[in-house]
C-alpha cells in the first residue's frame, strides 16, 4: 500500500489537500469520494529514481497511470475540443455507451494524433472503472475544471448527452467572442506595427541621403528646426541601432515579466477596464463571460459555490476574478449575489438588476443566459465602434509621422530651389 497526495473539492467547492493510503490510484480516488470528496488531481508517491510510481501502474492512459499519463499527454486544441464534444454528446444521445462512444471518436481521429492519444487514454481508464469526469481531470491541459465539474454534474443527474451539448455551446460563444475582441485588438497592432516598420526604414535609409546632399548643396547654411530634429533623430537610429533593438526587447520582456507578477496583472487589468475606448470593450465581454459560465455551471447542476470558483478561476482578468471571490464570500456567508456585485463596481447596473430578479424568482441560471446572449451582442456593437474608431486615429497618427519626416526633407529643398533659380 502506497501513500497518495491529493488535491479534491467537497460538494460546497471547497479545496482539501492531503494524503491518503490505497493500493493504486483508483482506489485513492474511490476511498476520496467515499468521504465526500471530488478529486482534481492524486500524484502517486516518489520512487528510488525521483519519479512518481505505486502499485496501479499501466500502460499509459490506463485506470492505473492515472494523471502522471494526463500530465505526459498532449493538449486538444479548443476547436478539436469543441467538436469532439458537440459529436460525443450526439453519440450518447443516439444510446451508444461512452466507451463505445469514445472508441469510435478515437478512430475517425487518425489525422489527429493528440487527440485521438487522448480518446484512447479517456477510454481506457473507463474501461478500467474510473468515472469519465475522473478520466477527465487526469487530462488538466485539455480539460479545466469548468469541463471536468459539468460533466461530474451530468454523470451525477443522467444528463450526460445534455451537459455535453451546453458544454459544446459554450465554448463556441466563448471563441466567437473572444475572436471579436482580439479582431479589435489586432487592427490598432498592425497598424502602429507598419507604422513603425515605414519610419523607420525612412530615418535609416533615407533621411541620410537627403542629409548627405544637403550638406553638399548648402554648406554652411542653416537648416530648419524641424529638419534638424528628424536629421539628429535618424542619425541617431542609424548610429545605434543595436542598442534600440535591445532596449526594445528588454522593454517587453520585463512587461511580460511584470504582467506574470499578481501586482502587475492587477494594474494592466486595471488600465484596460478604467481606458476608454477599450474599457466598454473590456467591460462588456466580462460580464458576456461571467454570466454565459455562471449559467451554464448552474443549469448543468454545479453548485453555486464551486460555479462561482470556477469563474473566478477563468475570468482572465483579476480585478473580475477579486469581484466574483467578494460575491462568492457573501453566497458562503448564506447572502445574495446582488450586493456584493453592486458593490465592486465592475459589471454594468442591468447585470446587477437581472440577477437580483433571477434571485427572487427562483430562475437565475436562465437569468444569467439571458443577459449572457444580450452583453454577446453588446460585444459585437463594441468591437464595430471600436474599430470604426481606430481606424480614422490610426491614420491620422500615420499621416502626421510619415508626413511630417516628408515635410522636414522637403524645406531646404525649397531653400536650394530658390538657391539656384536666383
Amino acid at each position: 500500500m502506497a501513500r497518495f497526495q491529493y488535491v479534491a473539492v467537497d460538494s460546497g467547492g471547497k479545496e482539501h489537500k492531503g494524503s491518503i493510503d490505497a493500493e493504486n490510484q483508483q482506489e485513492a480516488g474511490s476511498k476520496l469520494k467515499q468521504m465526500g470528496l471530488f478529486p482534481t488531481s492524486i500524484l502517486a508517491p516518489r520512487g528510488p529514481s525521483g519519479a512518481r510510481g505505486g502499485k496501479g501502474g499501466g500502460r499509459p492512459g490506463s485506470a492505473g497511470s492515472g494523471l502522471g499519463a494526463g500530465l505526459a499527454a498532449p493538449k486538444i486544441r479548443r476547436k478539436d475540443l469543441t467538436t469532439m464534444t458537440r459529436q460525443l454528446a450526439t453519440l450518447l444521445d443516439a444510446g451508444l455507451p461512452l466507451v463505445r462512444a469514445l472508441r469510435t471518436l478515437e478512430r475517425q481521429a487518425k489525422g489527429n494524433p493528440p487527440l485521438r492519444k487522448v480518446l484512447c487514454d479517456l477510454a481506457d481508464m473507463v474501461e478500467g472503472g474510473s468515472t469519465f469526469s475522473e478520466a477527465l481531470a487526469s487530462h488538466p491541459k485539455s480539460f479545466n475544471r469548468l469541463y471536468v465539474n459539468m460533466v461530474r454534474a451530468g454523470e451525477a443527474s443522467g444528463a450526460m448527452e445534455t451537459v455535453l451539448n451546453r458544454l459544446a455551446e459554450f465554448m463556441e460563444k466563448a471563441a466567437r467572442v473572444a475572436g471579436k475582441v482580439k479582431s479589435a485588438m489586432v487592427y490598432p497592432a498592425l497598424v502602429l506595427t507598419v507604422a513603425g516598420l515605414i519610419t523607420a526604414g525612412l530615418m535609416v535609409f533615407i533621411v541620410p541621403k537627403f542629409a548627405k546632399m544637403f550638406d553638399e548643396m548648402l554648406p554652411g547654411e542653416p537648416l530648419p528646426a524641424l529638419t534638424q530634429m528628424v536629421i539628429m533623430t535618424s542619425t541617431f537610429m542609424k548610429d545605434h541601432v543595436i542598442v534600440m533593438a535591445i532596449g526594445i526587447f528588454v522593454i517587453v520582456v520585463v512587461f511580460r515579466l511584470l504582467k506574470m507578477t499578481k501586482p502587475g496583472t492587477f494594474l494592466w487589468d486595471l488600465f484596460m477596464l478604467k481606458t476608454p475606448p477599450l474599457s466598454a470593450l473590456v467591460v462588456r465581454s466580462s460580464a458576456a463571460r461571467f454570466c454565459r459560465t455562471l449559467g451554464t455551471l448552474m443549469s448543468s447542476g454545479v453548485a453555486v459555490l464551486q460555479a462561482l470558483q470556477i469563474v473566478r478561476d477563468t475570468s482572465g482578468n483579476e480585478i473580475v476574478a477579486r469581484a466574483i471571490q467578494s460575491v462568492h464570500d457573501a453566497v458562503k456567508e448564506g447572502e445574495g449575489m446582488t450586493r456584493p456585485l453592486d458593490k465592486s463596481n465592475v459589471f454594468p447596473g442591468m447585470v446587477v438588476s437581472m440577477i437580483e430578479v433571477g434571485e427572487e424568482t427562483g430562475a437565475l441560471p436562465e437569468m444569467l443566459n439571458r443577459v449572457a446572449d444580450v452583453y454577446e451582442e453588446e460585444v459585437d456593437r463594441a468591437v464595430e465602434a471600436l474599430t470604426s474608431m481606430l481606424e480614422p486615429i490610426m491614420i491620422c497618427v500615420l499621416a502626421v509621422i510619415v508626413g511630417g519626416i516628408v515635410i522636414a526633407l522637403f524645406l531646404p529643398l525649397i531653400k536650394l530651389i530658390d538657391k539656384l533659380g536666383g
